[in-house]
């Protein structure tokens, strides 16, 4: 099974206007246009079984409509895993990780650069504490980003220091433990223990070398395939993984196994 478990995707009424600004911001042109049913023929055309789709709160005023939204999707389409949202500065947000589980989503998605915080703030040590008692994964965005381009709001050196303090957090980092700043994954994040995930999210430009040496330092069985759909192709992020110096059984770990296990499917 093929699980890409870091995707986008946005209720029909937003997702042009969604997509349109980051595609202007980033200067990336999109594999979608970002609704569920693109992405969903997108995964049919890649080979994909299941996706994770990850909303983003980039108001505190959003999480519950968002959310309600994910729950309902996760209904209607039993291929998207569906992941749930809070905005650290929703006065409820902790009351919020206790609705998301109850409305059966399967993790929550974290995105300091569009919620304007910084990884290892304490004033988030109370969310991150509900959400490790959720038992919930945590995806957080990790290294740069388009968006705040001059500040990184999650580099390995601040995402070192929460994992750190919150050691009973499932918690995945994106692209790699910190895009654009792989170097650093290798030296500070790989091979941390506890439930420390990485994805592969948006990794196509990482040299191929050090993505295998970052992986076969962190574990296999600690590395999940993820694309970030629309903003890259899942199939060019499988044919990366597929060239890697990998055992079978590491493909297979990262392609699907991982998600599988970690997400109970």
């Amino acid at each position: 099974m093929i699980i890409d478990i870091h995707t986008h995707a946005f209720d029909s009424k937003v997702a042009e206007r969604a997509v349109s600004g980051i595609e202007e911001e980033s200067g990336i042109t999109p594999y979608t246009r970002g609704t569920p049913e693109q992405l969903i023929r997108r995964m049919d055309e890649w080979g994909v079984d299941m996706a994770a789709v990850l909303p983003i709160a980039t108001k505190p005023s959003q999480q519950k409509t968002i959310n309600d939204w994910a729950a309902a999707l996760a209904e209607r389409e039993p291929r998207l895993i569906m992941f749930g949202t809070v905005h650290p500065d929703a006065e409820d947000c902790i009351e919020e990780v206790g609705r998301i589980k109850s409305l059966g989503l399967k993790g929550i998605k974290l995105h300091p650069d569009y919620q304007n915080f910084m990884a290892d703030d304490p004033k988030l040590d109370s969310l991150y504490t509900a959400i490790a008692k959720s038992g919930l994964p945590m995806l957080i965005h990790a290294g740069w980003d388009c968006h705040s381009p001059e500040l990184v709001h999650c580099p390995p050196v601040r995402a070192l220091r929460m994992i750190e303090r919150h050691r009973d957090l499932k918690v995945i980092l994106a692209h790699l433990g910190g895009n654009d700043r792989w170097e650093q994954v290798l030296e500070l994040i790989a091979g941390h223990d506890g439930e420390v995930y990485l994805d592969t999210a948006f990794t196509a430009k990482c040299p191929d070398k050090l993505m295998a040496e970052i992986i076969r330092t962190h574990g296999s069985d600690r590395v999940m395939l993820g694309s970030d759909c629309p903003w890259e192709s899942t199939q060019k992020i499988i044919e990366k993984i597929m060239r890697l110096p990998l055992s079978t059984r590491e493909r297979e770990e990262i392609l699907g196994a991982n998600a599988q296990r970690l997400f109970g499917l």
